[in-house]
């Protein structure tokens, strides 16, 4: 599961700035050893700091800029079984992807392909079988029926779709134009 990213080197003694997505970015540190995606590194992680760009983090064995710059970019993940379980209603994003979206009386939406969040909440982007484009799906109680992760199934309500050529003014904002 992703944690996190290295943005770069910080000063000149071989710190990083890391960006965290756990729920409480300082806690990236308390996984334990995280691993880049394939697996072949290692990097134990201490935060000494937050600024607004992200977390100031030493990694053991790192001793100077030079080796810090090596690191950017580099995907900072840990196993699933290291996780805690989710709470009542929270779902990991890797949970998700892959479940099949139907609709409350059966009817196939597509499968879950990613989950997005732009700053406003997370947004689930389907796609229907041999379809290019996907749809998005709010990640609300008034959307998200049901989620069976065991089945492999998310239950969404669609909300209403604006018909072309509608404008979201009325008739009034379409004669504006």
């Amino acid at each position: 599961m992703l944690l996190g990213h290295i943005l770069g080197a910080h000063g000149i003694r071989g710190a990083v700035l890391v960006r965290s997505y756990t729920a409480e970015p300082e806690a990236i540190a308390d996984y334990g050893p995280l691993e880049d995606e394939p697996g072949r590194a290692s990097y134990v992680l201490s935060v000494e700091g937050v600024t607004a760009k992200g977390l100031i983090c030493r990694i053991e064995g790192v001793g100077d800029r030079t080796q810090a710059e090596k690191l950017k970019g580099v995907a900072l993940h840990v196993a699933r079984d290291r996780l805690p379980p989710p709470e009542e209603g929270e779902y990991y994003h890797a949970d998700l992807i892959g479940l099949s979206a139907v609709t409350e009386e059966g009817a196939a939406l597509g499968a879950v392909i990613s989950v997005l969040n732009y700053g406003a909440g997370d947004i689930l982007e389907v796609r229907a079988e041999g379809a290019k484009r996907t749809a998005l799906y709010p990640m609300t109680g008034d959307v998200v029926l049901r989620v069976d992760i065991a089945g492999g199934v998310i239950v969404l309500a669609p909300p209403e779709e604006v018909e072309a050529g509608d404008t979201p003014g009325g008739d009034e904002a379409a004669d504006d134009a």
